[in-house]
């Protein structure tokens, strides 16, 4: 069956390319989603006339992407997780965690277009991929931190200063 591209379709084709598939996917999928028409003469003629509005629409769609990708690139997710000896995670940091966290920042992308190639399962800053586009990928900065982390690192700061403190027979207020 052979079709017209009314808008990019990852694995198959860009908007315009004249694309020949099985006629069960184009006839129960590209055409009634309205990513593809019969390849006619009528509808070459069609497409021209629209071409422009449709490329108008991509365009649009690649501005917002580019935007979306700069704004996420600019902020950082923090996922408090429990662990265990060694800094083990119980369980996992995975993908429907991370759109939740975008999702309070303000972000509504689907856990889909997150990149993990495995779950999370230790510690750590990552990069992570977003996919905003077949061609148009983001980054969003997420940190994996201990449950109640922050306190931890605080005791951990002041109780070497303390002891150092002591042993120069020092009261804290004169250290700090």
């Amino acid at each position: 069956m052979e079709l017209i591209l009314r808008a990019d379709v990852e694995n198959l084709g860009r908007l315009g390319d004249k694309v020949s598939v099985k006629p069960g996917y184009g006839r129960n999928y590209l055409i009634p989603q309205g990513l593809a028409m019969l390849a006619s003469a009528a509808n070459l003629r069609r497409f021209e006339n629209e071409s422009k509005k449709l490329q108008a629409k991509r365009d649009a769609l690649v501005a917002d992407a580019k935007s979306l990708s700069d704004r996420l690139a600019a902020i950082a997710i923090v996922i408090e997780v429990r662990v265990g000896e060694g800094d083990k995670l119980y369980g996992s940091v995975t993908s429907a965690i991370i759109a939740e966290k975008l999702a309070e920042q303000g972000f509504e992308i689907d856990r889909k277009k997150i990149v993990l190639a495995d779950p999370i399962r230790s510690l750590g800053h990552y990069d992570i991929e977003v996919k905003l586009l077949p061609e148009l990928r983001g980054a969003v900065r997420v940190s994996v931190v201990r449950q109640g982390g922050a306190e931890d690192e605080e005791v951990a700061v002041v109780a070497p200063v303390a002891q150092q403190a002591e042993a120069s027979g020092q009261s804290e207020e004169e250290t700090a």
